[in-house]
């Protein structure tokens, strides 16, 4: 069932770092989310967030982002994996917005330099996913040895990755459209 206006499902990129390879996978996820029929994406990286540190939660809310989360029917967060957690500046970030997430859909993309793809960070983040209002879907796209999973200038190397993604996507924009139509059309009593 076609939807009225396309679905708008953004990728956050969620890390701050210099020389984080999971810019490769975001950028990857995005042009495979943009091939999407009746989807429209873009990438945030939370690395040019306006955010300031120096106060938490909705009292640094930034109007761009909070119109973004807003509009959303979904979200797609690409989340390197920090010493088996996930990046502080994302959960920053996240926690910027509240009620701009109820009953969206959020599918989470691990990234680490070792065997696990970031399945321990994205463990760690499904709480606070919930927390916030998102509803997770269950498929993870987990990249794995990510520094000799893209090339120099971002090409994938291993073409076995299309398939998992196309999963994920499926599923992601699956429960993206499922929600809209529930926000639209059934009353929370």
């Amino acid at each position: 069932m076609p939807t009225a206006l396309p679905l708008f499902i953004p990728v956050i990129l969620g890390t701050a770092r210099q020389g984080r390879m999971s810019l490769h996978a975001a950028r990857l996820l995005e042009q495979q989310l943009a091939k999407q029929p009746e989807v429209e994406t873009e990438l945030i990286d939370i690395a040019t967030s306006p955010l300031p540190t120096n106060d938490a939660g909705e009292a640094i809310k930034e109007a761009g982002f909070a119109a973004k989360m807003n509009r959303a029917d979904g979200l797609l967060i690409v989340s390197p994996e920090y010493n088996h957690g996930y990046s502080g500046l994302l959960k920053h970030v996240l926690d910027s917005c509240l009620k701009e997430y109820i009953h969206k859909a959020v599918g989470i993309a691990g990234v680490s330099a070792g065997p696990f793809g970031g399945a321990r960070g994205i463990q760690d983040l499904l709480p606070v996913m919930r927390e916030l209002g998102l509803v997770t879907i269950f498929w993870d796209v987990n990249f794995t040895n990510v520094g000799k999973l893209f090339d120099t200038d971002g090409k994938l190397l291993d073409d076995s990755f299309y398939r998992r993604i196309d999963k994920f996507l499926k599923e992601l924009i699956w429960m993206s459209k499922t929600l809209r139509h529930g926000r639209e059309h059934i009353e929370l009593n």
